[in-house]
């Protein structure tokens, strides 16, 4: 059965009023984690509502949300807290504005506002780094001047809540430098200022640290490692330029001499040593002396004969394993010490002479 035009118009109208009441948007402002409680508003002053009539007709407060996060007491017309709201959990950490859409619907007669609530940020969050402990390689040949990236520190607040500058814990080797993408984000560069040398210390322990610009600040850490690459920069050294000793003639083959020692303060292939005798040390003497190249042992190979040598001069080379190696030299002097090895010998000649019987007592013959 078709309605009357009449009825018709004043549905139309009823429906444009709410309608046109609903594009009237009442906005608020709040900060984030208020107490539940807290008064937001007083709605029934704020869209002229008569709060005596509230309580007698059905009032529903819809959120575009899982949670419901307020409500309004029909006796007072406040708009009040149930839960706390966090600006993070609601929104795009990236995003600055935060707003919650809310429906309020009043029936008999039936009138809908719509409520926009801003959740502003507080800095509630402290920056923290992806990763607590960063590990990093550096070669000590590394030139002042040479950057490495840092991974950024990470806080959900935003504006000047949220990371604004770093430091580094003291160090005379590096420094950071921060830089700002488009968006706005600071990221870190460690720099090195001064050459390293693995020698006198192979490890930087350093420290991190992200601060925001939040009132107070607030501040998160990680701790840098920094491993210093060895490079050939040390040659070997011997624990002595020049070695003397003795050495008894006619010594077995096998008899050890002396086990030298070179040290190289650089690490891996670059302080595996290798020992040899250079060119200066005669054929003769390498006869008579083998060289373990491994471990600096030197033994009598040959057989050591003090009536044929008395001295043996040895000149010697330790030389490591790096890219380009470098050596250190040293001498071995040995001192052959005579044994009692040999028998007299006597030598006669015939001769035959004449001497006169009384050849005075003394006289040669």
């Amino acid at each position: 059965m078709m309605k009357p035009v009449g009825q018709w118009v004043a549905f139309f109208f009823a429906l444009w009023a709410t309608w046109e009441t609903a594009l009237s948007v009442t906005r608020y402002s709040i900060p984030e984690e208020m107490e539940r409680g807290s008064v937001v508003a007083n709605l029934a002053a704020d869209l002229g509502l008569d709060v005596s009539g509230l309580a007698q007709r059905e009032v529903k407060l819809d959120i575009f949300h899982n949670n419901k996060y307020l409500d309004i007491n029909k006796r007072t017309g406040d708009l009040f807290i149930v839960e706390k709201m966090d600006r993070e959990s609601l929104c795009n950490t990236k995003t600055m504005t935060c707003f919650l859409k809310l429906d309020l619907i009043i029936e008999s007669p039936l009138r809908i506002f719509n409520i926009e609530l801003g959740i502003t940020d507080i800095n509630d969050n402290a920056p923290h780094f992806r990763r607590d402990k960063i590990e990093l390689d550096v070669s000590e040949s590394a030139t002042p001047g040479e950057r490495f990236s840092l991974p950024n520190a990470f806080d959900p607040d935003v504006g000047a809540n949220t990371v604004k500058t770093y430091k580094l814990s003291e160090s005379e080797h590096f420094t950071v430098d921060i830089h700002s993408g488009s968006d706005g984000t600071k990221y870190v560069d460690l720099v090195l200022m001064k050459a390293l040398d693995r020698e006198k210390k192979a490890v930087h322990n350093l420290i991190l640290t992200a601060i925001d610009g939040g009132v107070p600040a607030r501040s998160g850490t990680a701790s840098i490692i920094v491993r210093v690459q060895d490079t050939n920069d040390n040659a070997p050294q011997f624990d002595q330029a020049v070695y003397s000793l003795n050495i008894s003639e006619n010594s077995p083959a096998g008899t050890v001499v002396i086990k030298l020692n070179a040290t190289d303060a650089d690490e891996g292939p670059n302080a595996n040593l290798t020992y040899s005798f250079t060119l200066y040390t005669s054929e003769k003497t390498q006869e008579m002396f083998w060289l373990n190249s491994k471990t600096g042992e030197i033994a009598v190979k040959g057989t050591i004969d003090y009536e044929d040598l008395k001295i043996f001069e040895m000149f010697l080379e330790a030389k490591d394993n790096g890219p380009v190696p470098l050596s250190g030299q040293c001498r071995v002097t040995v001192y052959v010490k005579d044994m009692n090895d040999n028998y007299p010998e006597i030598t006669i000649k015939s001769l035959k002479n004449t001497v006169e019987e009384n050849i005075p007592v003394g006289s040669v013959i």
